[in-house]
């Protein structure tokens, strides 16, 4: 497989909502499949991560773990980006996402809302919340916050 990497604008940080909306549908396209050296390539040497209640976490090394400990969790990931907003170097977006869990063969569903802090065209701090649970099944509110 060719590598991708991830497009920029040539000012660096997305200054359009097109540009914007480009960028969250580039690194959409980097997860299916896992493509784990483009997605920590968009990111800053530097880059601050702090996803869901996992601790935070900086630098490539540690991008790259993460992301291959999930693509090994997560078989078959199907995802899908929505750009949601731009305002000066940050950009949100929010994701669904199906998979297999890996260890238990539980089909799972997730939604999401990110936060990219941007630097030079990369992601200098991403900031995630999720809820995942089976897919098949049903959360209601009472569920959901037991």
């Amino acid at each position: 497989m060719t590598p991708q990497t991830m497009r920029t604008p040539r000012s660096g940080n997305p200054a359009t909502a097109e540009e914007a909306r480009a960028l969250v549908a580039q690194v959409e396209s980097l997860f299916m499949p896992w493509n784990v050296e483009a997605l920590v390539a968009g990111f800053t040497d530097d880059c601050i991560v702090r996803f869901g209640v996992i601790p935070e976490f900086r630098g490539h090394e540690a991008l790259r773990r993460f992301f291959a400990a999930r693509s090994a969790r997560q078989k078959d990931y199907r995802l899908h980006k929505e750009f949601r907003s731009l305002m000066g170097d940050l950009v949100t977006n929010v994701w669904r996402g199906e998979w297999i869990d890996a260890e238990t063969e539980q089909r799972m569903k997730g939604f999401g809302i990110e936060v990219w802090k941007m630097r030079d065209g990369k992601i200098a701090l991403w900031e995630a919340s999720f809820n995942a649970a089976p897919a098949d099944q049903a959360i209601d509110v009472e569920r959901a916050l037991r």
